[in-house]
């Protein structure tokens, strides 16, 4: 048998209240008291009323459901943006759609375009590099996004994160200040990833002030995979210690923990001998022996922040455009004045 559909006549009555009251109630309309908004929830979760979303929908012209297109899952960072972020839009009745783009922008463009069809109120987009046919589209819709992960005041779109350059300067300033010349980086593929690319401008722009340069052989990229670390690890890190750096700077905590595994098979004193330092500063780093020195980002504020833009948007709230936090610089083991012998 079909089971019994419960409707908002069927709330109205138990609550004791109007069809149009618990309609305002339940689209969080602020003319409802709170203690009979509180009593026609009530009546809802007792009948197991659940609101029809497509008809909402039609009536209201939005769906409120927010989508996120982010490179992968695979990624501690992006776990706990979504999480917060998550956390933020279900407070405010609104539904997380996740899409993943493995860096490709054109795989990118392809899942907001399917979920713009699907009917979300808006978008979170990862970093500013996108296709020209997926701008061409959120203008046309005319669909609210947000950038996460950068700071571009200068552009016209909406952006939440940190100066990614300035961070990455900050970094290398730290290893140049404890006496390290032969600076190294291990840094994330570059290729469609603005973040990546802009930290390595910043390591280069602080060496270049101290008369330094970000050689060649000891520079690399890899993918966010801890044997990709380690295997660059073994590379940039030969027995000669005159050969190698004296400290590198890695694209992400990840990254510095690969980097940290190799250098201590091989025998290496971190920081006696080599000095580590990352990115992000995930839970693990430090937790570490020796822990990790790295930039903090406050990953939930960013991605509650990028929540914060949209919802305010779509109900017409004054909000900033662009959005900057502040990546600090957090000091702890993996990090240390110059070997004797290099300075």
């Amino acid at each position: 048998m079909k089971p019994k559909t419960i409707g908002i006549r069927d709330v109205a009555r138990h609550a004791g209240v109007s069809i149009a009251t618990v309609s305002r109630a339940l689209n969080h309309t602020v003319s409802v008291r709170p203690e009979l908004r509180t009593r026609i929830d009530a009546a809802a979760q007792e009948l197991g009323y659940i609101p029809d979303a497509a008809a909402r929908a039609l009536s209201s012209r939005r769906t409120r459901t927010i989508g996120a297109v982010i490179p992968t899952v695979d990624n501690a960072m992006f776990a706990r943006g979504v999480e917060a972020l998550q956390r933020y839009l279900s407070l405010k009745n609104y539904l997380l759609l996740l899409a993943t783009s493995g860096y490709d922008p054109e795989v990118e463009q392809r899942q907001a375009q399917n979920m713009i069809a699907r009917g979300v109120d808006g978008l979170i987009l990862r970093g500013d590099v996108h296709t020209d046919g997926l701008r061409r589209l959120l203008a046309t819709q005319r669909i609210p996004f947000v950038n996460v992960g950068v700071y571009h005041p200068e552009r016209p779109y909406a952006c939440v994160g940190a100066d990614n350059e300035t961070a990455a300067y900050r970094a290398c300033r730290h290893l140049i200040g404890l006496g390290h010349r032969r600076i190294g980086m291990v840094g994330a593929l570059a290729l469609h990833n603005d973040r990546a690319s802009a930290r390595v401008l910043g390591v280069r722009r602080a060496l270049a002030e101290a008369g330094l340069t970000l050689e060649p052989r000891w520079t690399v990229e890899v993918p966010y995979h801890l044997d990709d670390a380690r295997q660059a690890a073994r590379t940039l890190l030969p027995p000669d210690a005159a050969a190698r750096p004296t400290a590198l700077v890695c694209g992400n905590d990840v990254i510095a923990y690969g980097v940290l595994l190799e250098a201590e098979r091989r025998g290496l004193r971190v920081p006696q001998d080599l000095s580590i330092m990352g990115f992000d500063d995930l839970e693990w780093s430090r937790h570490l022996r020796p822990s990790l020195t790295t930039m903090h980002l406050p990953t939930d504020e960013i991605w509650t922040r990028a929540g914060e833009y949209l919802v305010h948007t779509l109900a017409s709230l004054p909000t900033a455009l662009h959005y900057e936090v502040e990546a600090s610089l957090v000091v702890r083991e993996s990090t240390g004045p110059v070997p004797a012998a290099a300075a």
